[in-house]
């Protein structure tokens, strides 16, 4: 005896090869009458391309140790923290904002979003951008 698996069902058959079945839906099952909504912008979109005009008109800085470098020389518009970044560097991060006064935007996102928000092929946990370009981030 032999077990196929056919879709999700599976049959017992006694020595017989395996046919060869196509399931289709059944018509009432498939409604062809359901709209779609529109897509409602949400705020990780208008984020992301703010940062993404950020990076062709403004500067930044991608990092831990630069955006720190940054928070202590004065230069820092904004910080952006990835949601996965480690609490102990997120506290330091805030700290360091808090004494420079430098508004905190914590990313609805990993670390790995925030990099290729950024346009980069890498991970980047934190984005500190020093001068805005022609984008209207900071009123984020």
């Amino acid at each position: 005896q032999f077990l196929y698996f056919i879709g999700r069902s599976c049959e017992l058959l006694a020595g017989e090869p395996a046919r060869n079945q196509t399931h289709s839906p059944s018509p009432s099952r498939t409604p062809h009458h359901v709209k779609m909504g529109k897509k409602s912008k949400s705020k990780v979109d208008t984020i992301n391309s703010k940062i993404q005009i950020v990076m062709k008109s403004g500067k930044f800085s991608l990092g831990f140790h630069q955006t720190l470098s940054t928070l202590r020389t004065g230069r820092s518009k904004l910080i952006v923290i990835s949601n996965n970044c480690p609490p102990i560097k997120r506290t330091e991060l805030e700290y360091y904002a808090m004494l420079s006064k430098t508004p905190v935007h914590l990313y609805n996102g990993n670390n790995l979003d925030l990099g290729t928000a950024c346009g980069k092929h890498f991970r980047a946990a934190v984005l500190s951008i020093t001068d805005v370009g022609d984008s209207d981030i900071t009123s984020v």
